[in-house]
């Protein structure tokens, strides 16, 4: 059986917690898309853990990680990274790479870069992991497949065609150092040498394990509105953040991803910029920072401080119908715990007119909230076990998002630890 673990938002929704959970019965965990621009917090047995492109599960001995052909491989952060949580004490964990992956190039964190500068104040808010080139290289057909790197004949002469074309640019736009073709090949055989441990036919391997019976895990990044066709772009990220989109980025059917679990915040957070409709400001959004996650509303990957908003039951009706739903897993309901009453974005007023159904961008650029106001639990909910011995506006709280969304919330979390989850019928 395959399950699917995205976000309904902006990205972190807190998946990373929830795929840590739900690995525990799990045989396979697969990434399958995006690259290390993005990070899952897992707070667990071994300590804290801010994960870049290692699937959530690899703290179990019994599971197998896997990196799928839709991801962004970072070969050096991905190594690192295997290396940094041995070093803390996780047993190495069993980790497999698409041997279809293609790989982020040293140029593409340039490329990265240097169109952010070029753009000034119109930039996208890119964390520069040279996502956005990668993707765009991999479509126009300039891409290295990691299969490529066991043939140098043929790498040699690829090498030569990229860096061509890319020092036009390089020369003409961007007024920067050019591309070497003797130093990328070298790139290129250190990648060889560091992934060639790992690397499988992934599809091929998933189809054997469909086949035993096994129990498969998708974890997503980001959010259905970081989506590139359905999300807030262009300030989207460059791969599709939909559980659709696991059949195509770990290479199974999609008629076997049986239950997609949707992870939704009990308010709002996003980093980058784009439109959020339900953000505020100034001291209310630093308490709340600071009070959320664990640690604070701090960005995984680059400790970019979050925006912050209240929860938006808008663009979550979206997010949850885009991703197709199965389980709503509602996360950091005990943050809230310290309001008197918290408000809750119920519809949108564009141009006079309230409604209910998330809008493309540019009228979404002239969206005010629509806000419902809720009474408070004021008290400390973690460490409760069972739904019914929440408070009665815990649980009013909760009820009054489920029905606004329209989907069943079958998990709330209410603490960053493995077990502070609850489970509804």
């Amino acid at each position: 059986m395959v399950k699917a673990v995205v976000g309904a938002n902006w990205g972190d929704e807190g998946k990373g917690k929830i795929t840590d959970m739900l690995a525990e019965k799990a045989d396979i965990i697969v990434r399958f898309q995006g690259g290390a621009n993005a990070g899952h917090t897992i707070i667990n047995d071994y300590g804290k853990f801010a994960l870049h492109t290692l699937p959530s599960g690899v703290f179990y001995g019994h599971t197998t990680s896997i990196i799928g052909n839709g991801v962004a491989v970072d070969i050096p952060v991905l190594c690192k990274e295997i290396q940094s949580i041995i070093d803390r004490g996780v047993p190495a964990p069993k980790i497999l790479v698409s041997d279809r992956a293609q790989m982020v190039m040293s140029y593409h964190k340039n490329f990265d870069a240097y169109e952010e500068e070029r753009l000034g104040g119109k930039s996208f808010g890119s964390t520069k992991s040279g996502i956005a080139p990668f993707y765009s290289d991999k479509y126009a057909k300039i891409g290295f497949q990691i299969s490529e790197l066991f043939d140098e004949e043929l790498l040699r002469e690829k090498v030569n065609r990229v860096a061509e074309q890319k020092n036009v640019l390089l020369e003409h736009l961007y007024h920067k150092p050019l591309l070497d073709p003797d130093s990328l090949m070298e790139e290129l055989l250190g990648y060889r040498k560091m992934i060639e441990p790992y690397v499988c036919n992934v599809s091929l391997y998933l189809d054997q394990a469909l086949k035993e019976g096994k129990e498969i895990l998708l974890e997503g990044q980001l959010g259905t509105l970081k989506d590139p066709d359905h999300g807030i772009y262009p300030m989207v990220t460059s791969s599709s953040t939909l559980a659709a989109y696991g059949a195509i980025g770990a290479g199974i059917p999609p008629y076997e991803i049986k239950q997609i679990v949707t992870v939704c915040k009990a308010y709002s957070s996003a980093v980058g910029a784009g439109a959020f409709v339900s953000e505020i400001f100034g001291a209310e959004a630093d308490e709340l920072r600071r009070r959320g996650g664990d640690g604070g509303e701090f960005g995984a990957t680059t400790g970019r401080p979050r925006r912050m908003g209240w929860f938006d039951c808008v663009a979550s009706r979206y997010g949850c119908r885009l991703q197709g739903t199965t389980d709503v897993a509602f996360t950091v309901v005990d943050v809230l715990g310290y309001l008197d009453e918290i408000p809750v974005c119920t519809g949108y007023e564009i141009n006079g007119e309230i409604v209910k159904e998330f809008p493309p961008t540019y009228l979404l650029e002239k969206a005010k909230p629509v806000l419902t106001t809720l009474p408070g639990w004021k008290c400390d909910i973690r460490g409760i076990q069972k739904y019914e011995d929440l408070p009665e506006n815990c649980r009013n709280y909760i009820e009054f998002i489920e029905k606004e969304i329209g989907y069943p919330i079958t998990m709330v979390s209410n603490g960053p630890g493995r077990h502070d989850i609850i489970f509804r019928k």
